[in-house]
């Protein structure tokens, strides 16, 4: 059989273009921020992870600028190699002391990061388990190690104690979870999982990638945000959300730190950062350490835009993250949903099976610091017309 064939048959994407609701690729004409030009038009921009909406501020923008101008575009090579910047050393300085961690190691992605991470830790004879909610870098990081993994039922802590039974009791155990999970926007259960693992003989793993910037005290995350920053082994990020950047890294004990950057092969084998996007993710770290006040600003939007599309009798997954899904149910009403809502100047998310059930088809908002009370709540007015409307 030939190879290509299942993409010559592969004809979906072509389908929901036919039929006008393919709700991807449309292209932005303007900076990433609370309003954008998409394909001509304005839009209310509810559809970024850019929290803290840094992506404009002009120092920041700067720092990237005079990196460009002093190292050139790219590095041209791997950390190991050529490609060690003073910026990296001082990104993972700073990055190490603002989490309370002995040391950072930087990423070329976020993506790469849970690669690079889990398939260096998770050996022959080790397990990892995880939330089945847990982000596809993760499951694919679970793929790339030689150990096995398991996974428990979301957030769970029943399932999850059931799956830590299962492992022989002289292998290894990573438990490996989001913090704040990306689609339904629900902070992992911290507590119970750092007492199971404590229970077990097993390291903690957080993902907290839409947690760093948004909650916890300053921004610092899950483990912050419970006080369980003794408990977190290691905290993995990344700088392409709340920093405005692009990359990822690893924030844990100096002797994992050093392990890892000599056995992961995604970090061995990869470029590094470039100097841009590296000055960046350094100028808005400090830019949030000098504005300590940002996540709860944040928060404090999300609440309004939560109690607003409440109000408007919206079913929501609840929370406390500026990560708010609207319920949408069947797969074929969620984008034409989404379609009717960016004609009439909101973009939002499809969040589609197998990220969901099939009955359980959603819309993901989410907000930003930059954000005003008024935007929101004209995007909500939209977003309650528009399904006022397609209920007739």
């Amino acid at each position: 059989m030939d190879i290509f064939k299942r993409c010559f048959d592969y004809d979906i994407p072509g389908k929901l273009r036919e039929a006008e609701i393919y709700p991807y690729f449309h292209a932005l004409e303007s900076r990433q921020d609370t309003e954008v030009v998409m394909e001509g038009k304005r839009r209310i921009m509810l559809g970024s992870n850019n929290y803290l909406g840094l992506t404009t501020v002009p120092e920041i923008v700067e720092a990237g600028i005079k990196a460009l101008e002093q190292y050139g575009t790219g590095c041209s090579g791997s950390r190991f190699l050529n490609g060690t910047l003073k910026l990296h050393l001082e990104l993972e300085a700073e990055l190490a002391d603002f989490l309370g961690k002995e040391s950072v190691v930087t990423f070329s992605t976020g993506f790469q990061s849970n690669l690079g991470i889990i398939s260096a830790l998770v050996q022959r004879h080790d397990y990892v388990i995880c939330d089945k909610e847990n982000h596809a870098s993760i499951y694919d990081g679970c793929k790339l190690s030689y150990g096995t993994m398991l996974r428990y039922k979301h957030a769970d802590m029943e399932d999850l104690e059931k799956q830590l039974k299962k492992v022989p009791e002289e292998s290894g155990i990573l438990i490996v979870t989001d913090g704040v999970f990306s689609m339904g926007g629900d902070i992992a259960k911290l507590p119970e999982i750092c007492a199971l693992a404590e229970k077990y003989g097993a390291r903690v793993m957080v993902d907290d990638a839409h947690g760093l910037g948004v909650i916890g005290k300053g921004g610092r995350g899950t483990a912050s945000y419970f006080g369980l920053e003794d408990k977190v082994d290691i905290y993995m990020g990344t700088f392409s959300k709340s920093l405005a950047s692009l990359g990822g890294y690893m924030a844990a004990s100096k002797e994992v730190a050093e392990y890892v950057r000599h056995n992961s092969r995604p970090f061995i084998f990869s470029a590094s950062m470039t100097p841009s996007s590296c000055a960046v993710a350094l100028a808005a770290l400090r830019y949030l350490r000098a504005h300590p006040e940002l996540p709860e600003r944040l928060i404090s939007l999300a609440a309004h835009a939560r109690k607003g599309l409440k109000d408007r009798g919206l079913k929501i997954i609840d929370s406390e993250t500026p990560i708010i899904p609207i319920y949408t149910y069947e797969m074929i009403n969620t984008l034409q949903m989404s379609k009717k809502l960016y004609e009439a100047g909101v973009y939002v998310n499809c969040v589609l099976p197998p990220a969901t059930a099939p009955d359980a088809c959603l819309l993901r908002t989410s907000y930003m610091t930059s954000h005003t009370e008024a935007l929101i709540d004209e995007a909500v007015e939209i977003i309650k017309k528009v399904f006022d409307e397609n209920a007739k």
